[in-house]
């Protein structure tokens, strides 16, 4: 009995050729898988935590991820199956770090070709992985923030490395809940334009 050939659809396939241009250092490939998948993902994380702030903060861990990764990309799967994965496993670290009240995570997604995926997910207690976890997760931003200036350096180490909320480092600094937010927001869309690979985004 033959083996067929699992077919892709032309998206994924057109994906297949970015990841490969990726892998041998062009930026601008990596940068149309981001501005491709940054809404699909964002949208997953935020059905997971709803709270947007954390799911923007996630998103960029997921991209910071599967950038570093991309050599271990097996073509096996879709390019968006691979990426929601590690999106969903970074929510589920996040969820069961926080304890938060969220939507049942034993769900699935559709991949490009309209085929459910399951997302594998084991509902464990938390283990000794978690902390390498972290690590890993501090040191996948650590490779990226030491480019942005001084003021949004200090704010993402306070909110990813010491994992304090809004509220703690707005009494920390002294400074607006407002501003904090905001310079936050802007920090973050730096970290969107180095993990796209653009040079002059500072």
């Amino acid at each position: 009995m033959e083996i067929e050939e699992k077919e892709f659809s032309d998206k994924a396939k057109y994906d297949f050729k970015l990841v490969e241009r990726a892998k041998q250092g062009d930026e601008k490939a990596f940068a149309e898988l981001m501005r491709r998948y940054r809404k699909p993902v964002y949208h997953l994380i935020l059905k997971m935590v709803r709270h947007q702030d954390d799911a923007e903060d996630l998103t960029i861990e997921a991209f910071a991820k599967a950038f570093r990764n991309l050599p271990k990309f097996n073509p096996e799967y879709t390019f968006s199956t691979w990426l929601f994965r590690i999106a969903t496993n970074n929510c589920i670290d996040f969820i069961r770090k926080k304890k938060l009240n969220t939507m049942s995570i034993d769900g699935s997604f559709k991949d490009d070709n309209g085929d459910d995926v399951g997302m594998d997910i084991k509902d464990n207690n938390l283990n000794p992985q978690e902390e390498a976890i972290k690590e890993e997760k501090i040191e996948i931003i650590k490779t990226i923030v030491t480019r942005l200036p001084n003021k949004y350096q200090v704010l993402v180490r306070m909110r990813y490395f010491q994992e304090l909320s809004y509220e703690e480092i707005a009494t920390e600094l002294d400074a607006p809940l407002g501003t904090v937010k905001a310079q936050l927001h802007r920090a973050r869309e730096l970290l969107y334009d180095m993990v796209k690979g653009k040079k002059d985004a500072i």
